[in-house]
């Protein structure tokens, strides 16, 4: 795919599970001052389970090429509050990317599109994948189950969202010009990556949404419309966003240098859905991080869903390699 290189990329953490006052900057992180004009920086950032982040790239000279929102996070407001705190403008963003149809993911979407629909006439760009918009449930091995929230497309045309479902790769903003690329759908071919498998669909079989009497549910164990976002760094290599990387951050990451033809990996960003469950998740904490230390990339920050365990295995075996993130930070490559 002939996506063309930057000058450098910018991801800001506007919504995830961790915010530390006592973090201070280093070479790749621009952290949040503990300090202004002799007063403590308040109101603080808001940490919730979820994930957003604004993904800026920029050409020589420090001129911004594009700017992207990438998920926005699981309250209604914490994405809101967290990017009023920096200052960051929503309607000037060119586009918003939703990395799958999670709603630790996108709740907060219907008052960014309303914040944007207040300063600008025109409609935003939303790219997703199709099955994003699946109903879905939650069903696990006790018996537990529970239907997911679910995005409502006619509500986001409403509120000012032009929709473009893909499946397949696709560059931003076009084939011609392109400073980032979506991955689309990733092919699962790890042995140990092997998605959710307690998620479940509804299938409508010609019957209305919502219809408990005749629900029927069908396995969706993949999460298919699960992507990622891929900047590739002059002279550095790629830089690997992802969401919650229920597609395998090891499946991600080959799949990211294979649709570009670029073998080196420069930072991996963002969830690796590895938390410490006991089951196959936590099984997959060890081969996932051999497969990762063999990829080798500069960096690895690992965000939202990683877990404490697969974080702190991390930090053990790559320590050069981590950075650690929390809301309201500016990582720079």
């Amino acid at each position: 795919m002939p996506l063309q290189d930057v000058e450098a990329v910018s991801i800001t953490i506007l919504v995830d599970n961790c915010t530390d006052f006592l973090l201070t900057n280093s070479t790749h992180a621009k952290r949040p001052p503990l300090i202004v004009n002799e007063k403590y920086n308040l109101p603080a950032p808001v940490a919730e389970h979820g994930f957003s982040a604004l993904i800026s790239t920029f050409a020589k000279n420090n001129k911004n090429i594009d700017t992207f929102l990438f998920d926005a996070g699981v309250s209604e407001n914490g994405v809101i509050h967290n990017a009023d705190l920096l200052g960051i403008r929503f309607d000037q963003i060119d586009g918003i990317i939703l990395s799958h149809g999670h709603f630790d993911h996108f709740t907060g979407l219907p008052n960014v599109l309303k914040r944007i629909s207040s300063r600008r006439s025109s409609t935003v760009d939303l790219f997703s994948h199709p099955d994003a918009f699946l109903r879905r449930w939650e069903i696990y091995p006790d018996g537990k189950r529970a239907r997911l929230p679910f995005l409502d497309e006619k509500q986001l045309k409403e509120l000012g969202a032009t929709i473009h479902k893909n499946s397949g790769v696709k560059l931003l903003p076009t084939d011609t010009s392109s400073s980032l690329l979506i991955t689309g759908e990733i092919p699962r071919n790890s042995s140990f990556e092997k998605g959710f498998p307690f998620q479940y669909a509804e299938n409508l079989n010609g019957n209305a949404y919502g219809d408990e009497k005749n629900l029927d549910l069908v396995p969706d164990p993949l999460v298919k419309d699960d992507q990622a976002v891929v900047v590739d760094v002059r002279n550095k290599g790629l830089v690997v966003i992802t969401g919650c990387g229920h597609a395998g951050i090891i499946n991600t990451v080959n799949y990211a240098m294979q649709v570009t033809g670029i073998d080196k990996i420069y930072a991996v960003i963002g969830g690796f859905h590895l938390p410490a469950d006991g089951g196959i998740f936590e099984e997959a904490i060890e081969s996932t991080l051999n497969e990762l230390q063999k990829i080798d990339p500069k960096y690895i920050i690992p965000c939202h869903c990683s877990g404490w365990k697969a974080t702190n295995k991390i930090i053990d075996l790559m320590p050069n390699k981590f950075i650690q993130s929390a809301v309201c930070t500016t990582l720079t490559f």
